[in-house]
């Protein structure tokens, strides 16, 4: 080594994944507002809504599905790690109520509402996706097991209360929070056992709405 030159500092190289780490958190929130939007935007606007160069964001995602199935994938395991804290709670009723909460709270379901078919997802998302199922069904049964869940609620209806909450959006950001943490008490008092009318139609099914994971075009 000559002596002009000087090996990288452990600092400069600490600093420099600190920045990557930075831009690609920028990256997927940049991506997250703007595919939610619109998911037909091209990538130059997520850089551009990120505050990066496009040559940065490719080094990271080679293409917009990869982006795609980032973000949803996220979500998914947002939602596993929600419904776990869920299972460990003691009250089956309070578990799934606040899960409920937290995963509207999170709006990981805005994802599945707007970009489902936009991308092909992996084997491993598709683990994840069973999983999910699973706990899910583990938090319905315990819910029923307390008697406050309705006899004729199946697992599939908290995948329609989280979709259903998700649809509301509006151009406040607090005031979308608030609206559907409203929709949601009603939706959670609607779940109770009251001896109420039944649910009308059918159940949905498993895997009923699976189609929209179709990569479509």
């Amino acid at each position: 080594m000559s002596a002009g030159s000087e090996a990288p500092s452990p600092d400069g190289l600490a600093g420099r994944r600190r920045q990557a780490a930075h831009n690609d958190l920028a990256i997927l929130d940049a991506a997250r507002e703007v595919f939610l939007a619109d998911p037909k935007a091209p990538v130059s606007a997520v850089a551009k809504r990120a505050g990066v160069g496009i040559s940065a964001l490719y080094r990271r995602y080679p293409g917009k599905e990869d982006l795609l199935r980032t973000l949803c994938h996220d979500g998914l395991l947002r939602y596993v790690e929600e419904a776990e804290r869920a299972v460990a709670e003691p009250d089956g009723w309070l578990a799934l109520s606040r899960f409920l909460q937290r995963v509207v709270d999170a709006d990981v379901h805005s994802l599945t509402v707007h970009l489902a078919g936009t991308f092909t997802p992996t084997p491993e998302m598709g683990r994840d996706a069973e999983r999910a199922g699973e706990l899910a069904t583990a938090l319905v049964e315990r819910a029923r097991a307390t008697g406050r869940l309705r006899r004729d609620a199946v697992t599939q209806d908290i995948g329609l209360v989280l979709e259903g909450c998700a649809a509301i959006r509006v151009p406040d950001g607090e005031r979308t929070r608030q609206l559907r943490r409203r929709f949601l008490a009603l939706l959670i008092g609607s779940l109770e056992q009251d001896g109420g009318d039944p649910l009308p139609g059918p159940p949905p099914q498993a895997g009923e709405l699976n189609w929209r994971w179709r990569r479509q075009g």
